[in-house]
């Protein structure tokens, strides 16, 4: 055992108690965070503007604090990033983290001197509870590969900014930056499809060990590299061990991947985001990722069917079920009040709170009604392919409100890497486990309203060549796996 991988496993140790003491009082861990962001802001214009001096409880801090997203927010925002100071938090933020918006453009999320060390802690921690509960070290002592944005930043008004993934490479420890790769010059190429073969190239003769990134782009790696050498990845990287990730679930990529790799590979799931890092897997053995209850972050959630409704009920940690899909609402150590980030959860577990990301509070069908989220269509999928060969290298689902003959529908449209010999049957089997997850689309398809599931196939990388079309093709871009519109379906149709 090395001195790197026996130190790994006493600081594992460690930072495991470390989390027992906050997971096992999870309200009082909450509230000492709300008490603690109020205070620090009371003097901002934010906090003058909504009274932060009045505010002695929650319900005092709901009443004055409405929930907003980027663009409600953007009039502060703007101020922040022309400079000015103590508008959402005390000072001027280290960073801005740069990411496409809808109606407002780019969106620059601000990263305090506060808030940025969580994100750091909160990957290295993951890693961590993996080594603690597994006793499983030694990939420590190998190669590690983050693929991740460019980490040159810009300037605005004296502030840097970049992509999120670039920023914290500026924070690898030293004791990391020796196994890190690719090497810094590689990672600051712009053009995706460059950036991959460049780093195919440095990595393909060197012993990997642990490989992180989106899995939609970490295929695109692993896929290349076997056109290189004309192996398995875990041929290639005998002591491939780790697969870290975040972004989107992994289950649907998981038989490509173990195809790819030639054998299983333990995982861990991260739930990062420019606005905060939220939760993190903390066992191999649950479902769900530990939710970061100490980490800067005051917690808000509202049931995701009832959010466009007037004044929705907003419930704390210490109010919320499991398997009940609610939209995550933040207030941070970086200024972002009542935010909503357009993600929704579900609670797996109350003890400790463990969630999965379910979808996107504004990415779900509901043209007639539905409402189907994105963790529904990603089970169907899932059960349509167990006991078969079928794998699946990318897919998304959008409503046929008006096809030219029959019933509407919704389509999914799927890039296979093994397809089904009989289609028709597959489509079945989808549609099977959607009518048994969802009531309200089980309804439409009893009631005659809606036919049941069409798929069309899109060709090898035919995903890639749309993400390339709109200019999000890799990096932290993801594709939508549902929408209520058919922006992406009509590219292919």
């Amino acid at each position: 055992m090395s001195l790197k991988t026996f130190g790994a496993k006493i600081f594992a140790g460690i930072i495991h108690k470390s989390t027992q003491k906050w997971a096992q009082h999870p309200v009082e861990t909450q509230q000492k965070v709300f008490e603690k962001l109020l205070a620090a802001a009371k003097a901002t214009q934010f906090g003058k503007d909504h009274n932060f001096e009045s505010i002695n409880t929650y319900t005092d801090f709901a009443k004055q604090v409405p929930v907003r997203d980027y663009e409600a927010l953007k009039s502060y925002v703007d101020k922040v990033v022309y400079g000015e100071e103590d508008i959402l938090w005390p000072g001027k933020p280290l960073y801005f983290a740069k990411t496409s918006g809808t109606t407002s453009g780019a969106k620059y999320i601000p990263l305090t001197k506060e808030s940025m060390p969580f994100h750091i802690k909160a990957a290295r921690n993951a890693i961590l509870s993996y080594v603690h509960e597994t006793g499983n070290a030694d990939f420590v002592d190998g190669k590690m590969i983050f693929l991740q944005g460019s980490p040159e930043l810009d300037e605005k008004h004296g502030i840097n900014f970049g992509r999120l993934s670039g920023i914290v490479a500026h924070f690898v420890p030293a004791y990391l930056q020796k196994n890190r790769m690719p090497s810094w010059e590689t990672n600051c190429i712009e053009d995706w499809e460059t950036k991959v073969n460049a780093i195919v190239e440095e990595t393909y003769k060197e012993d990997m060990a642990v490989i992180s990134g989106i899995p939609s782009w970490v295929q695109m790696y692993f896929e290349k590299l076997q056109q290189k050498e004309g192996r398995k990845v875990g041929d290639i990287f005998k002591n491939f061990s780790l697969f870290i990730y975040g972004g989107v679930n992994y289950e649907p990529y998981r038989a490509k991947f173990e195809n790819l790799i030639g054998r299983k590979v333990d995982s861990i799931e991260l739930f990062p985001a420019s606005e905060g890092f939220f939760a993190y897997q903390d066992t191999q053995t649950e479902k769900g990722m530990l939710l970061l209850l100490n980490s800067g972050i005051f917690y808000e959630f509202i049931k995701a069917d009832e959010f466009f409704t007037e004044n929705p009920r907003r419930y704390t940690i210490g109010e919320v079920e499991t398997g009940v899909n609610y939209a995550l609402v933040i207030s941070t150590n970086a200024g972002l009040w009542a935010y909503n980030i357009g993600d929704t959860v579900q609670f797996t577990s109350l003890s400790p709170y463990r969630l999965i990301v379910s979808g996107r509070i504004k990415h779900y069908i509901s043209a007639f009604g539905e409402h189907v989220i994105g963790k529904e269509v990603e089970t169907a999928l899932k059960e349509a392919m167990e006991g078969t060969e079928i794998t699946v290298n990318e897919f998304t689902v959008a409503p046929q409100i008006n096809p030219h003959n029959g019933l509407p529908y919704h389509e999914w449209l799927i890039e296979f890497e093994r397809e089904p010999a009989d289609m028709d049957a597959f489509a079945l089997k989808i549609d099977t486990a959607m009518r048994k997850q969802n009531v309200y689309y089980d309804d439409l398809i009893v009631g005659s309203v809606l036919r049941s599931v069409v798929i069309t196939k899109v060709q090898k990388n035919g995903f890639q060549e749309y993400m390339k079309s709109i200019g999000k093709l890799g990096g932290q871009n993801k594709l939508p796996r549902l929408a209520n519109d058919r922006k992406i379906a009509d590219f292919f149709t």
